[in-house]
């Protein structure tokens, strides 16, 4: 006996086909936002008044003054046309040559400062495309202990700069890559890339008195290619200050996202004192887990009070800025509006509105709304620094001139 084929109503067929519709369009739109590239950083200035920065009135602009006459001093000393970098917004020298003359004349007074900003300087917002928030985070001078020797418990080394190691400023060759840098060694005429963390840790420099000093151990030594600065307790009681002097051009990678992909320590709990737990809770993996960031630093020894900066000045402790300076000029003063807590704590998070300089730069620290805050040494800068990472705004205050010669121009 034969079966009958079953048959359906009209509408359900309607409604199947409308379904299958449906779905190959939630495909098509799912595969088109998947397959679009991420959309490039743009940076985007938005004019601004004085009474539009959030706790500007409340600044101790005082307290600010020692970073600023730092940067000044570097400015007085460039040429009158010299560019402040970035991408051009911060003019030349001798926009900013006049204003140092004048603070130099100023009582550091906080009223009278604030005058002064506000008739010499324009804010704008700082804006990543239409984006008016971006990532902040804070960084300090590590803290180590080494000798001039190698013996145990001394047996990690920090380098010298090696005489081979070519810097490359890319944006003296093309205007659309100012800010960009690359490193490298010249073989038979070719720049070529330099050897990476986890071959230069092997001994690829052995054997060539490169060594700055001995540390006794491999993790502070890791933190400090990460900070870039630091003060070296040494066996003999004296103390050695050691800064930035080069990198070897590999790409900065945040290892603590790699703790987070992997599952060893939650996205909320993460902070640069828990990167440090676990590499010291896990040592047979502490190596493999630093050898993916494959930047590696080069020290010099510093004969300053503090850290020396990107811009060749000296940092001033919760004053001083990381930027990318792709986008940024170094030595200019920034609003910067973010939040604070200490790692050691589980306080809530305190408001940070304060008047900054952009003095110094770093490898993760990519784009127009980024920033690194510069915490000093000792345990407080340790505590602050690594409990920093919260999303906030910032203004570029620039000079008048500046802002009306642009305005000329456009």
């Amino acid at each position: 006996m034969a079966t009958r084929r079953p048959t359906f109503p009209a509408h359900r067929k309607i409604l199947a086909v409308a379904l299958l519709i449906a779905l190959a369009g939630l495909v098509l739109v799912f595969w088109f936002y998947q397959s679009r590239p991420p959309v490039e950083d743009n940076l985007f200035l938005k004019k601004a008044g004085f009474s539009e920065l959030p706790g500007w009135q409340q600044d101790d602009l005082a307290a600010f003054l020692p970073a600023f006459l730092k940067s000044c001093a570097k400015i007085q000393s460039l040429p009158p046309s010299r560019e402040m970098g970035g991408t051009g917004i911060g003019g030349i020298a001798a926009d900013w040559q006049p204003i140092c003359a004048e603070l130099l004349t100023l009582p550091p007074e906080p009223g009278v400062l604030k005058s002064f900003f506000e008739k010499n300087f324009t804010p704008f917002q700082i804006l990543n495309n239409n984006i008016e928030t971006g990532l902040f985070t804070g960084y300090y001078e590590a803290s180590l202990r080494g000798s001039r020797t190698r013996h145990a418990p001394y047996l990690t080394p920090l380098y010298l700069r090696p005489p081979e190691l070519v810097m490359v400023d890319l944006g003296k060759f093309r205007e659309e890559l100012k800010g960009q840098r690359i490193a490298g060694r010249v073989v038979n005429g070719d720049l070529l890339p330099y050897p990476d963390r986890a071959v230069i840790e092997s001994g690829a420099l052995d054997n060539r008195d490169l060594e700055l000093v001995w540390v006794d151990s491999d993790i502070d030594a890791f933190f400090l290619h990460i900070q870039g600065s630091g003060v070296v307790e040494m066996d003999d009681g004296t103390t050695l200050r050691v800064g930035y002097a080069a990198q070897n051009g590999h790409p900065y990678l945040a290892i603590g996202r790699e703790l987070i992909n992997k599952g060893y320590v939650p996205k909320e709990e993460m902070s640069m004192q828990a990167i440090r737990s676990w590499l010291e809770a896990n040592p047979d993996k502490a190596s493999e887990l630093m050898h993916k960031n494959a930047s590696f630093v080069f020290f010099r020894e510093l004969q300053t009070g503090g850290p020396i900066g990107a811009e060749g000045v000296e940092l001033t402790p919760e004053r001083s800025l990381a930027v990318d300076r792709k986008w940024l000029p170094l030595g200019v003063p920034l609003w910067l509006v973010t939040e604070v807590a200490p790692a050691s704590s589980s306080l809530e998070t305190e408001k940070f509105e304060r008047l900054v300089m952009a003095q110094d730069t770093g490898g993760a620290i990519v784009g127009p709304v980024r920033g690194d805050v510069f915490w000093g040494h000792g345990d407080y800068a340790y505590d602050m620094s690594g409990g920093m990472k919260s999303e906030g705004k910032l203004w570029i205050l620039l000079p008048n001139a500046v802002v009306a010669r642009q305005s000329q121009g456009s």
